[in-house]
């Protein structure tokens, strides 16, 4: 292992750290055979080109027509706006929180190095896009519609919306201000790129949204704001590295796959918590419960028994939640594992003042910083959970830079094939989630869905 690898503590998952509330060691050793099983099983998936996300870090062509891009034509814009939901931006936000500076969009020219701001449109709530819209120039503003299926109503609705704007203010010179990611052979947005002549970059047939982060979907707007693509892909190489094992002792995401499937499974423990104590890295958690949600929340398992199964995972951010959730960990069910996200080396750090050195209650703050504090409660924090029979493990980056980021991405993505493995569920599709669209599309006029009448028995209850 590297200087630059990120780490995985398990120690306080298991019964000898935190007694009868662990994971016994027996039960994680026990899984041994059964993961070399499931690699097997994923190694072939892989090679038949199922898993698509496993091949994304060796697409050297594709980032350097990404980067060339950024670094001619995509500089020619102030803003980029990524119009997407779920897979299509939560990475996209997590990275640039974790590698951009501070309040990015915030900055001046000069603090921005002369690279463009970036503004990632999760949601259709009116008022936020209404006021970027309102704020931001067209003129100088290249918009990323990232849908794969060409389909995905909130991201279109919101394409749908610029395009106009875009015609209105610049005739037929809106299509360089458009750039399309999306399936590189079928779709709607496909269709549209072919009809009028704009720009593409694909995602993958093979490769699933919230699986898409070091894809273009991720790879294009990192690029644009100088974020390094290749340490990216180098890291999520090194990680695939490192996972290339059937032996669970060996294999990071093996590891906390299994320990978190065994805590649901033997100690009672579905609640999944994810809490970074970097504010860097707090959408990394955010990406994390899309992931580990839609992938591994089934109703069927993959011989289409129904199980009605899967974990549930929560973010939290450390410190600000020591001062809310951490009583509910500390002292609630049993039934969460906490996992750290850390790190120790800030590439700012603020110095804390030795001020009233005679009051007691002060005086043990002067002469260290702002980091060395939020280590310490994560570290405090670790110790109490412990103490009081509570699951937690932690992931250290030596550093937060793009290949840190790119390798926690990769383990993440990994552990969760693996956690289908465990649940014997399919991660790749998100069935639960069409019937959603199904009636947004009959509500919005397409199939001529009405509501369930009313009657005696069945009253809506609205108070």
């Amino acid at each position: 292992m590297s200087a630059q690898d990120i780490t995985l503590d398990y120690t306080n998952m298991l019964g000898d750290a935190v007694g009868e509330h662990g994971i016994p060691e027996g039960s994680f050793s026990g899984l041994a055979e059964r993961f070399a099983g499931i690699h097997s099983d994923v190694v072939q998936r892989r090679e038949s080109g199922e898993l698509g996300f496993y091949a994304l870090p060796y697409q050297t062509e594709l980032a350097d027509k990404i980067q060339l891009f950024a670094d001619t034509e995509g500089q020619k814009f102030s803003n980029i706006v990524v119009l997407g939901i779920g897979g299509s931006a939560l990475g996209t936000i997590a990275m640039q929180q974790a590698l951009l500076k501070c309040n990015w969009n915030e900055l001046d020219l000069d603090a921005r190095d002369g690279l463009p701001r970036l503004y990632v449109l999760d949601n259709i709530d009116p008022a936020t896009v209404g006021q970027l819209f309102d704020r931001i120039d067209f003129r100088t503003t290249l918009f990323n519609v990232v849908s794969k299926s060409g389909a995905t109503a909130e991201t279109m609705a919101q394409f749908l919306i610029v395009r106009q704007k875009l015609e209105a203010l610049l005739g037929e010179g809106y299509r360089s201000h458009l750039l399309f990611t999306t399936d590189p052979s079928a779709g709607v947005l496909r269709e549209l790129a072919a009809a009028e002549d704009i720009a593409t970059l694909p995602v993958p047939a093979n490769v699933g949204g919230r699986f898409s982060v070091l894809s273009s979907v991720g790879l294009l707007p990192a690029a644009l704001v100088g974020i390094d693509i290749r340490e990216l892909l180098a890291g999520a190489s090194r990680m695939l590295e490192r996972c290339d094992t059937d032996r669970l002792e060996q294999n990071p995401a093996a590891i906390y796959a299994a320990l978190q499937y065994l805590a649901q499974t033997e100690r009672g423990a579905p609640i999944h918590v994810m809490m970074p104590y970097s504010d860097r890295l707090y959408s990394i958690a955010d990406w994390f419960c899309q992931l580990w949600a839609e992938s591994l929340g089934k109703e069927s398992d993959r011989s289409g028994k129904q199980v009605f199964t899967g974990p549930t995972p929560v973010k939290a951010r450390g410190a600000t939640d020591q001062h809310s959730q951490v009583q509910l960990y500390m002292e609630g069910p049993f039934d969460k594992t906490i996992t750290f996200l850390a790190t120790r080396d800030w590439d700012t750090d603020v110095a804390i003042p030795q001020l009233y050195a005679q009051t007691g209650s002060l005086s043990y703050l002067g002469g260290h910083t702002l980091g060395e504090l939020l280590d310490a409660e994560r570290v405090a924090t670790t110790h109490a959970l412990t103490q009081r029979g509570r699951m937690n493990m932690t992931i250290e980056l030596p550093r937060i830079d793009a290949h840190t980021i790119g390798q926690l991405f990769m383990l993440l993505q990994i552990a969760t094939v693996y956690g289908g493995g465990f649940y014997n569920v399919n991660p790749l599709d998100q069935p639960g989630v069409e019937l959603g669209k199904q009636l947004t599309y009959g509500l919005m006029g397409r199939t001529g869905f009405q509501p369930p009448a009313t009657d005696s028995t069945t009253r809506r209850r609205i108070l």
